[in-house]
């Protein structure tokens, strides 16, 4: 039987180069392991340790990944599950944003699962759903991950190759730092509704990449003010021309990549700069 493979995160970074060290890490934190890859596998071996004349003295190889963080973890697991018909991008993402993100900590935003919506809706909780949307364009650097004219597998594909071209990206940035600070930029409530919708989170969580440090001691009342100037920029946009989901999620990605500059416009600058960016 090919190995399992199992995964932890280290946040730590704790130095495991020693066999003993090592070992005992994963002794320590086997409660919070994930299984990267081989899940069918040790159902079945689950399965036969129940039955009459089980051999369990017989070796069973384990593969072991220590991640410092969850993007790191989800760029092997794709790697590893690639071509499996059951586990595919998206699915892998959502299961891994619901699994290793731990949304309770957050202060001014609550995020649900459809599961959880449908037992009782939590006011102004975040669709888990769009969070993962959110999490994939951030992976694949990309605002525009789902295309109806494209059939499934060939997606699929498309998106794996823009996963593992965005992991070589210089950038450091985590996904959990961008949700940290959308949660506390949520402390004003329009920018709360504004992440609400769903384009503006997705095109936030690509942008978001090349101005976090412009972003990151921003003063919520102050990206409120600015998201109001780019309502009014967008507002001009004409919406029997074009496809409205996807100029939000390019424009809203542009002005947040381009913060730092687009603030000193005002709304019919802006407007223009939109207009030409589109054209």
């Amino acid at each position: 039987m090919p190995p399992i493979t199992v995964a932890f995160i280290d946040k730590k970074e704790t130095n495991l180069s020693d066999v003993g060290n090592f070992e005992k890490y994963v002794n320590d934190h086997i409660d919070y392991g994930y299984i990267l890859d081989g899940m069918q596998r040790l159902n079945t071996l689950r399965s036969a340790s129940e039955l009459d004349g089980f051999d369990d003295s017989r070796v069973a190889y384990v593969n072991i990944i220590v991640a410092t963080n969850q993007d790191k973890l989800l760029y092997r697991m794709i790697t590893l599950n690639n071509g499996q018909k059951p586990m595919t991008p998206r699915h892998q993402i959502e299961i891994l944003t619901a699994e290793m993100f731990d949304f309770s900590e957050l202060k001014c935003i609550s995020v649900q699962t459809e599961k959880e919506r449908a037992d009782k809706i939590i006011r102004g909780a975040f669709n888990l759903g769009d969070i993962s949307r959110g999490y994939l364009a951030f992976l694949t650097n990309n605002v525009n991950n789902e295309n109806d004219k494209i059939i499934n597998e060939k997606m699929d594909e498309i998106l794996v190759s823009r996963v593992l071209d965005a992991r070589n990206t210089n950038n450091s940035l985590k996904f959990e730092d961008v949700i940290n600070l959308v949660d506390k930029l949520s402390f004003d409530d329009f920018c709360k509704s504004w992440f609400k919708i769903n384009n503006n989170l997705i095109g936030f969580c690509v942008g978001i990449k090349q101005s976090y440090d412009d972003l990151k001691n921003v003063n919520p009342k102050t990206f409120s003010d600015s998201l109001k100037l780019f309502e009014e920029g967008f507002d001009a946009i004409n919406p029997s021309k074009v496809n409205l989901g996807k100029y939000r999620r390019q424009l809203s990605c542009e002005f947040i990549k381009s913060y730092a500059n687009l603030l000193e416009k005002d709304g019919d600058d802006l407007a223009e700069y939109f207009m030409e960016f589109t054209s």
